[in-house]
């Protein structure tokens, strides 16, 4: 149906399996995976040194819980782990099985699915299951290295240790057990891999931005000649002198020193030794003085590729809401510059999510100064330009991009606009008035959009661009949302008719019917209320445009102001119509002095629009 494939729900499961060289294995489970109803199988990789595979699939909640547990299943099937050799750590036939939000969804959500899913595979597949990261149960537990500590060849020990007693599943060693081993489920962040690439073939020049870049950092040095770190002597600590690792400061103890770092530099240089170095801070003597890195959402190495010939920084973003991907790229590009090297693009490994691209599309059009108020696929394109994700490899946005806009192929707003009004002009009842409201606030908002896009950004707009700028972002908002309306009000209708031809030929079957009916002609009332709303807020958009906006498109304003009063008085019609076989009166009354109201006050605005317009054009 158009409505739930317009806003579907998005979740992104990465399992992985331990067998990377029979293919008929992993055909099998992906085969598996997508039995269920919208769920798809986006990347599969299979590495046969490391004998796994990490599969990458989507789709909505529910159909991703059915498919990570019909997946794990198929695995416990053919995968046997007591024959299972291989160089990645791993603890079972599907070795670590994450859920992650993508759209519409909360991490919240990816934990309940999986500790659903984990309780399901425990009881039902008799395979004990640990959660990790946010899904955890106790601190312990959320490294996902910690819980999979000793691999399989020490599970057998660990399943009888109080201390890690699986969460759901058999807390025994059985000839089950044997064969599946345990699986790891959780929830996390999207995980980003994402490569940047340089134009030389020194590997150290990589390795020296991905260690001041990831969150574990590096050695201190000193004396570091033309910024190439690693010809420098390691700063050590010695007795009773304590460096600092991030400025010249050098403490005469280890406290001192760690007062300074909290107070100086924002973190506590105990812990972040222990977590990361695994240092005793009571015997630091001789040991390398460390330098924390730039980003804490960040893991990063240096390597040489012999495809591209050139050395690269591999990076995983774990959480690209707190470190983007423009983040990363430009501080590699003035690391790199440095050091007299340059950062001649990147390149995405497996799947991004839609929202970082748009993150990173937006910070490079306001570093140009320019309208971040366009559509939103041009956004992307500059995020993919400015980013060089086409420098060693295509980049195929249908493949690699996740969680974006999905317009269905079927969509009214899909057909070409002689084909659309063909459509309407025949003698069915949908695509109607509604249908066509819709239409006009978004063609309404498109203008107020393009009115404010070419009045900002240039030579002398800097006193409106503040003004118009916001304006051409939320016109373009309005206008996606008004689009989507253009189908989901013709799905609403649809919905209402269907429940009429529910059967009525007992009481329970009227009872049935009737309740279907009036459900369903209440949605139909809440989308055109929802058209009219937003094609009203357009005329607040067009009347700032007018008003601020170039002289010379003040016309545009005005027909912008027309097209979104067309869509709010077209979708107060559409719910008058619908209101007249509702039988709640509170509703009926409630809708009709919301409409009331909203023509009211839309009418006049439409009015001042066109007396700024007026009063321009003859100025």
């Amino acid at each position: 149906m158009l409505k739930s494939v317009y806003n579907m729900k998005l979740v992104e499961c990465v399992p992985n399996f331990s067998e990377g060289r029979k293919k008929e294995v992993i055909d099998d489970i992906c085969d598996e995976i997508e039995t269920v109803e919208d769920v798809e199988v986006r990347d599969v990789d299979m590495g046969e040194d490391t004998n796994r595979t990490v599969v990458t699939f989507v789709g909505p909640p529910e159909g991703v819980k059915e498919s990570a547990f019909k997946a794990i299943k198929k695995a416990s099937e053919l995968i046997d782990m007591s024959k299972h050799e291989g160089s990645h750590p791993r603890m079972g036939a599907t070795d670590v099985c994450p859920f992650v939000p993508v759209r519409g969804v909360t991490m919240d959500d990816c934990v309940k699915i999986a500790r659903e899913v984990g309780e399901k595979v425990g009881d039902e597949l008799d395979i004990p299951v640990y959660f990790y990261e946010e899904a955890a149960t106790e601190e312990k537990r959320k490294n996902l290295a910690a819980v999979r500590s000793g691999e399989y060849e020490a599970l057998d020990d660990k399943l009888v240790d109080p201390e890690w007693k699986p969460d759901h599943g058999p807390a025994l060693w059985n000839e089950r057990v044997k064969k599946t081993g345990a699986t790891v489920i959780g929830a996390r962040e999207f995980l980003i891999a994402y490569n940047i690439n340089l134009n030389t073939k020194k590997k150290k020049i990589a390795w020296d931005i991905a260690l001041e870049m990831r969150k574990r950092g590096r050695a201190k040095r000193e004396g570091s000649p033309d910024q190439h770190y690693w010809k420098g002597e390691i700063v050590r600590y010695g007795e009773n002198e304590y460096p600092c690792g991030e400025c010249d400061h050098v403490g005469g103890s280890f406290e001192e020193v760690r007062e300074h770092t909290k107070k100086e530099h924002g973190y506590d240089l105990k812990d972040f030794l222990e977590e990361h170095y695994g240092y005793d801070v009571d015997d630091l003597k001789g040991k390398a003085v460390k330098q924390r890195g730039r980003f804490d959402h960040c893991k990063a190495i240096g390597w040489y590729v012999d495809e591209y010939e050139r050395a690269q920084v591999s990076v995983n973003l774990t959480n690209y809401k707190e470190t983007s991907i423009h983040d990363v790229f430009e501080f590699a590009r003035d690391r790199a510059r440095k050091m007299d090297a340059r950062v001649t693009g990147s390149e995405i490994v497996g799947l991004v999510p839609y929202e970082a691209l748009k993150r990173s599309g937006k910070y490079y059009l306001e570093k140009m100064k320019l309208p971040t108020g366009i559509p939103q696929e041009d956004i992307i394109e500059t995020a993919i330009q400015s980013l060089g994700l086409r420098d060693v490899a295509d980049f195929d946005r249908k493949e690699k991009v996740i969680g974006g806009p999905v317009i269905p192929e079927d969509a009214l707003v899909k057909m070409e606009v002689h084909e659309f009004v063909h459509e309407v002009s025949r003698d069915s009842s949908t695509p109607g008035g509604g249908s066509i409201a819709a239409l006009a606030g978004s063609i309404g908002s498109a203008l107020s959009s393009m009115v404010s896009n070419l009045s900002t950004g240039g030579r002398g707009t800097e006193d409106v661009d503040p003004k118009l700028m916001p304006v051409a972002e939320r016109a373009q908002v309005l206008k996606d949302d008004l689009l989507k309306a253009v189908d989901e009000d013709t799905q609403a209708f649809d919905d209402y008719m269907e429940a009429k031809r529910m059967p009525r030929s007992t009481e329970e079957e009227r009872r049935k019917r009737k309740e279907a009916m009036e459900k369903g002609l209440k949605h139909a009332v809440e989308v055109p209320l929802e058209t009219a709303k937003k094609s009203a807020e357009v005329i607040d958009l067009a009347e700032k445009a007018a008003q601020y906006g170039k002289k010379g498109a003040a016309s545009d304003a005005l027909v912008s102001a027309q097209m979104a009063y067309s869509g709010v008085i077209g979708g107060i019609a559409n719910v008058k119509i619908n209101l007249e076989d509702i039988d709640d009166e509170e509703f009926v009354e409630e809708m009709l002095d919301r409409c009331e109201r909203l023509k009211e006050e839309y009418e006049e605005k439409k009015e001042r629009v066109l007396e700024i317009v007026e009063e321009r054009l003859e100025g």
